[in-house]
């Protein structure tokens, strides 16, 4: 029961407490108007036996754009999941276009590992107290156990479609999240935050006078 209890408390800790993702690397091409953009297309490039996570991802992301203040649409719910399928460079890219799209976010899983470890067990001592007058301590040994743990690599790009040129891109690594809801979260916080640091994006969203 125990045990139970401190796997419900940890897992807890990492869906409100503790970021699983991390920025590895990334970078800025040089002159980026972050004002320019008008429409930006999030586009996850997830294999299909991972569609909720595409889905989850590609709209925690449209949903980060958003608040700055960014037009932004989601591919899987604009063009749907095989849109794309069987098309050429040019007719993607007009086939985007036609939409008013002039930049795109792609959101790529580059590999995703599980791997078993061990977790020893530990002798902790309990406290309780005893036919009202003594006080006891009672030894409990608490056998280790194998946990799972899942690891996502993932690569980010920003495309200007006006200018047909990368302007940012990022690595990150995400390990063992809580949820599928947590690591999309996770990751379009992130990201959205380092390309607001790095000036590719900035916060379009009026500031509300105060009296």
């Amino acid at each position: 029961m125990k045990k139970i209890m401190m796997m419900v408390l940890w897992s807890l800790l990492l869906l409100f407490g503790c970021n699983s993702s991390k920025i590895t690397s990334s970078w800025k091409a040089q002159q980026v108007a972050a004002d320019k953009y008008k429409k930006i297309l999030v586009l996850a490039m997830i294999p299909e036996k991972d569609r909720l996570l595409q889905e989850r991802m590609e709209q925690h992301f449209v949903g980060d754009l958003t608040n700055l203040g960014y037009t932004a649409i989601s591919a899987m719910q604009q063009y749907g999941p095989k849109a794309f399928e069987n098309l050429d460079e040019k007719s993607i890219l007009d086939k985007i276009k036609s939409s008013g799209v002039d930049a795109v976010i792609t959101i790529v899983l580059l590999n995703k590992e599980k791997e078993r470890t061990y977790v020893p067990g530990h002798t902790y001592t309990i406290h309780s107290f005893g036919d009202y007058y003594a006080m006891r301590q009672q030894r409990v040994y608490e056998p280790g156990y194998y946990a799972t743990n899942t690891q996502y690599l993932w690569e980010s790009n920003f495309y200007d479609l006006v200018n047909q040129a990368l302007v940012y891109s990022a690595q990150t690594k995400s390990f063992s999240p809580a949820s599928t809801e947590a690591l999309s979260h996770q990751y379009g916080v992130l990201l959205v935050g380092d390309m607001r640091k790095m000036l590719v994006l900035q916060n379009r969203v009026p500031l509300t006078p105060t009296n």
